[in-house]
């Protein structure tokens, strides 16, 4: 694994993610995860979702970033994964995650892809700017799809962790249990990152994201922990 996917799989890593428990806070003011039992089928069906649509488009912008490219590339395929994502608090949280991976990206790998990326999209969605960093920092598409699905269980993993005072121990077990599912959901968004972005799959789970779209109502009326 690159050492680049490593960087932007860090929570350290300051591009906004530990402000976003993808959609854990609503399902726990739900009472839908309430302890480390509950957090398994959450975890694995996040993956297998939103996760692994990620995965795709992670892995199907770092193989873009590393050819030479049409203009228009990357607003398709911006705009492709945007159409895979019916919630808009979905599209807001992972452009607002986007924006900051950018602005963290821009300094530590400069690059004329990554203008050429900006310009096209200036907000990008998370998983392509991801995508695109691990490429021109010479990761391979499996890197950044396998980042990315990895942290489509680890940041509700930490939000749980927070949110209901969870041991942390128990919960990172939760979460390397997955280790088989995270490998298998980046070896089939790798197999298909030279598809044209029309041609991408697109799976989708509509509870996430009918929870993002309560999350963000809440958000208005009350102040919640995390942004979604």
């Amino acid at each position: 694994m690159a050492v680049s996917a490593l960087f932007l799989a860090d929570s350290r890593f300051p591009g906004g993610g530990h402000v976003h428990s993808g959609g854990l806070e609503e399902t726990v003011v739900r009472k839908l995860v309430t302890h480390e039992r509950d957090l398994p089928a959450f975890l694995s069906g996040r993956l297998r979702t939103a996760g692994e649509l990620a995965a795709v488009f992670a892995a199907a912008a770092a193989h873009a970033a590393t050819r030479t490219v049409p203009s228009g590339h990357w607003a398709e395929l911006d705009a492709e994964l945007d159409a895979r994502t019916p919630s808009r608090a979905q599209r807001d949280a992972s452009r607002a995650q986007g924006r900051g991976t950018a602005r963290a990206g821009r300094v530590a790998w400069p690059s004329p892809v990554l203008t050429a990326l900006l310009a096209a999209t200036p907000r990008p969605h998370h998983p392509v700017i991801v995508g695109a960093l691990t490429g021109i920092a010479g990761g391979a598409p499996r890197d950044a799809a396998l980042t990315v699905a990895y942290l489509a269980a680890s940041g509700p993993a930490s939000a749980a962790v927070r949110l209901l005072g969870l041991d942390p121990f128990a919960v990172n077990a939760v979460v390397t249990a997955l280790s088989p599912e995270l490998e298998a959901v980046a070896d089939r968004a790798a197999a298909v990152a030279g598809e044209r972005p029309r041609d991408l799959p697109a799976p989708g789970a509509p509870a996430l994201d009918l929870l993002a779209e309560a999350h963000a109502r809440r958000h208005k009326e009350e102040v919640r922990l995390f942004a979604s």
